[in-house]
């Protein structure tokens, strides 16, 4: 990733902040306070999750020379069992337990299956929705919508009430314009169809042949005046100029 200069060798700012462009051409402007309250925040989450875990090591040292959790529960079962020092029998007791919880389980499963049910819906609305209401699909996608949720649908979970992508690697996808942010919707789906092996086949002409897949393919992309926006054709004209453009078959 490198800073992007202007043809006198300046560097490009954009609401005072440096515009960097990645390998694949791709450009995002720098905000580094938000970049720095990032970092902050990942480091007291990072200090967090330590002292959790040196508190359950500490924990644990509790329960050394136990080799077998299973044999310890059941033993502290029995003498739960006790009364007036008289020994249950053990076996019956577990089975008076055993069919209580049965009978509560069998109670609640019609709810558990609702709740269930009413999740699936949640994150098929969730996830679905934000395909069908997705403005780079709209834009830039020349297949239907479904054939996309067919491809990448698998890609998305909803974690804490949000829609969270993942790439091909297993790991989240994470937004380029805000360092250390999930990407949202639009720039998750378009990270994950730029990684696309077909994405020429699914991309409205000649947006697959560049690094970033909003409409600023190079000037032999195959682009027509007529198949920009507002903001391709800006973006056209920063990248090739004016002349350039006016050269583009409508």
């Amino acid at each position: 990733m490198k800073l992007k200069l202007d043809e006198n060798g300046h560097v490009v700012v954009q609401d005072g902040k440096p515009v960097y462009v990645h390998d694949d051409g791709k450009e995002v402007v720098f905000d580094a306070p938000q970049t720095v309250s990032t970092i902050n925040r990942l480091t007291g989450e990072l200090k967090t999750t330590r002292e959790a875990k040196e508190k359950a090591e500490t924990a644990l040292t509790a329960f050394e020379g136990i080799d077998n959790p299973a044999d310890a529960i059941k033993a502290l079962q029995t003498v739960r069992n006790l009364d007036d020092k008289k020994l249950v029998d053990a076996g019956e007791v577990e089975k008076v337990k055993a069919e209580a919880i049965k009978a509560v389980e069998d109670k609640f499963a019609p709810v558990v299956q609702e709740r269930d049910a009413l999740q699936t819906q949640l994150n098929n609305e969730l996830i679905g929705g934000g395909f069908a209401r997705s403005k780079f699909i709209q834009d830039n996608v020349s297949v239907p919508v479904d054939m996309i949720q067919a491809q990448f649908g698998k890609n998305f979970k909803i974690e804490e009430g949000k829609v969270v992508a993942y790439g091909a690697d297993g790991q989240k996808v994470f937004s380029r314009s805000r360092p250390g942010e999930i990407a949202d919707f639009d720039e998750a789906i378009e990270t994950l169809i730029g990684g696309y092996q077909y994405k020429d086949q699914i991309l409205k002409g000649g947006q697959g042949s560049g690094g970033n897949f909003a409409g600023q393919g190079n000037a032999n992309a195959g682009l027509k005046r007529s198949q920009m926006d507002a903001k391709a054709k800006a973006d056209y004209i920063r990248a090739h100029g004016q002349e350039s453009y006016l050269k583009l078959e409508k």
